[in-house]
């Protein structure tokens, strides 16, 4: 079976992964925002007997710099594998689209543009003479609405023939080739713009004097130096209050159906000896097991609903609310994404760094996202308040939890602000910054995409984490030299550093065995401070907590740290994929850890001063 290699390429926000995704049947999701990635990813398809790859590259708007998303997409367009491309444009904004297309078509003259968002187009008024933009670009042009399906068999048509027709003469020395190819100086973009416009013109016409006046009029409020900033943390609190409140109930639900299963598990092998039995079901089953209970209802309400801010048009425009904020501290406002992103999961958040270009900044972001406290933190910092802050404060506080999301924003900014001018000094760098339009979420396909390409990815991570760890807790707390579990004797060791932060021993052993994940902190805690054999659930940690001498400046302390502290593993292995580098992954595990450490320690000395 004869196999070609084609690209697809555009703008961002044109529906190009929707068009990857139909053509090719995978739901993967490539581009250039939170969660997305720069590489290409690549699917296939069959037409007339032949096998087809789709290699979908990053959204760009041109292949005239530098950027990581645009070299990536100029690498896949020059590759001497590539036969062809088809380049996605937005219907609505189609002359800024065409600059690109025409890069595209004098590489690869067997080039096919697909109009996308058509639908789109005809609600502003705005009609596109496809035949006459065919004519005046030179090649095949095919309208479409991908999300509804309309005109991907024509698409598909056009593509067969695109291959199966003569291999037009290719424009080898064309200014853009020789540049890209042998790194000449690159020709002027606005020869591109200026030919782009020249098209557009001659080939769309708009009905209304004002298709972009419903977008207009929403960023009068999202993007006002008044209103944008208040109204994008309301509802940034909104979605937290929604995660928190909504995963208790299914968070319950599956540790009680876990604790049945472990029950059955554990009679099903009562013919093995005893410590095995621990080992696999009080160890790793009960700690793995606790992870997903406590992981996966906050993480699945979560990222569907930060993935219908981020397809309703959100994401980029709470980056152009901060950038200025950003921009002061030596970094950039496409970090107010990926530190949302860390509310969700810090992993995720890291991953999200991508869409950062300059590697500075990026370095700046993956460092600092673990200040962000994540969903596996939420528990703890609920519990502690539960039991120290609310007798003492009342129904204000429900305000602690946005306080400390608040106080890791603020650290963020200020430790990013060190870091651009010590250990990564330089000059923020200049991005561009598309608003895409406002649109309606498609829902069934959010919730898949987001549980898929997030939950269950950082899920599967952690639990692979967890499984190691549980076995060592549970040795921790059954082997007992002169009758005492070895968990306290290193509780006992690490007491004299716990008062120095105002914590005590069993709090800092707790945090260092939760390190596989933020989830199991408290349980691990309970289970020393009980002298348990296996992890403890959560019922009355107040007395038990109390009993073991601890006040409000032990809270406070414990909040501090459980925001400042070393990442879990699996953000420490994906800071590591991302970096590649040990180094700058053992500075990211310093930083906050340090900065927690000073924090602690001055909250305890300002309490016992006072």
């Amino acid at each position: 079976m004869a196999e070609h290699l084609i690209v697809l390429a555009g703008n961002p926000n044109v529906g190009k992964s929707t068009v990857f995704n139909a053509l090719t049947g995978l739901h993967q999701h490539t581009g250039n925002w939170a969660g997305k990635t720069v590489d290409c990813a690549e699917g296939s398809f069959t037409l007339n007997g032949e096998k087809v790859r789709l290699a979908d590259t990053p959204g760009v708007y041109s292949l005239l710099s530098n950027c990581a998303e645009e070299t990536a997409a100029a690498k896949a367009v020059c590759s001497p594998e590539t036969e062809g491309a088809v380049v996605v444009c937005d219907g609505c904004c189609l002359e800024r689209n065409l600059s690109l297309a025409l890069q595209i078509i004098e590489l690869l003259p067997r080039t096919v543009v697909c109009v996308n968002l058509l639908d789109e187009a005809a609600k502003k008024g705005i009609t596109i003479d496809i035949p006459r933009l065919s004519e005046l670009l030179g090649v095949t042009v095919v309208g479409t609405s991908a999300r509804s399906g309309r005109g991907l068999d024509e698409l598909k048509e056009a593509v067969s023939n695109m291959l199966s027709g003569e291999v037009p003469d290719a424009y080898d020395e064309s200014p853009l080739r020789l540049a890209l190819e042998n790194g000449e100086p690159l020709p002027e973009g606005e020869t591109y713009l200026n030919r782009a416009s020249q098209i557009a013109s001659q080939a769309v016409t708009h009905s209304d004097s004002d298709p972009f006046r419903r977008d207009r009029r929403l960023d009068r409020i999202f993007l006002h130096p008044v209103t944008g900033i208040p109204v994008m943390l309301m509802i940034f609190a909104l979605l937290l209050w929604i995660t928190a409140v909504g995963a208790n109930y299914p968070s319950d639900l599956l540790r009680r159906c876990f604790a049945e299963l472990g029950e059955y598990l554990y009679t099903a092998l009562s013919g093995a000896p005893g410590w095995l039995r621990g080992a696999l079901i009080e160890g790793v089953y009960q700690t793995v097991t606790w992870v997903i209970s406590v992981m996966l209802p906050p993480m699945a309400i979560f990222f569907p609903l930060f993935t219908l801010m981020e397809d309703f048009g959100l994401l980029p425009r709470i980056a152009f609310d901060l950038d200025g904020c950003f921009r002061c501290s030596g970094a950039c406002g496409k970090q107010a994404i990926t530190m949302a992103m860390g509310i969700g999961c810090n992993a995720c958040g890291v991953t999200g760094c991508r869409m950062i270009d300059s590697p500075r900044e990026r370095l700046i972001a993956i460092l600092t996202n673990n200040f962000m406290p994540c969903n596996g933190r939420f528990p703890t910092l609920i519990a502690l308040t539960a039991m120290f802050l609310v007798p003492v404060m009342g129904s204000a506080a429900a305000l602690v939890l946005p306080g400390v999301i608040l106080l890791g924003f603020c650290v963020t900014w200020l430790t990013s602000f060190v870091l651009s001018r010590t250990l990564l000094r330089g000059i923020p760098s200049a991005y561009t910054l598309e608003l895409p339009p406002y649109r309606v979420p498609q829902v069934g396909r959010v919730i898949v995409r987001s549980l898929l390409d997030r939950t269950i990815f950082v899920l599967g991570r952690a639990c692979a984490a967890a499984a190691p760890c549980g076995l060592i807790i549970w040795l921790l707390g059954n082997i007992r030299p002169g009758g005492q579990p070895l968990l306290e004797y290193a509780a006992d060791f690490l007491a004299p550093a716990g008062r120095f932060l105002g914590l005590d021993g069993s709090i800092l052993l707790g945090f260092l065995l939760g390190f596989p994940a933020n989830e199991i902190v408290v349980p691990v805690i309970a289970m020393i401070c009980t002298g348990g054999e296996a992890l403890t659930e959560s019922a009355g940690l107040s007395e038990l907590f109390a009993s073991q001498g601890w006040d409000m400046s032990t809270a406070l302390c414990m909040m501090i740290f459980t925001v400042m502290h070393f990442p879990c593993a699996t953000a420490c292995l994906t800071i590591l994929k991302e970096t590649k580098s040990v180094k700058w992954t053992a500075l990211a595990i310093a930083i906050p850890t340090v900065v927690g450490v000073i924090l602690c320690a001055l909250t305890n000395w300002v309490v016992n001063a006072v």
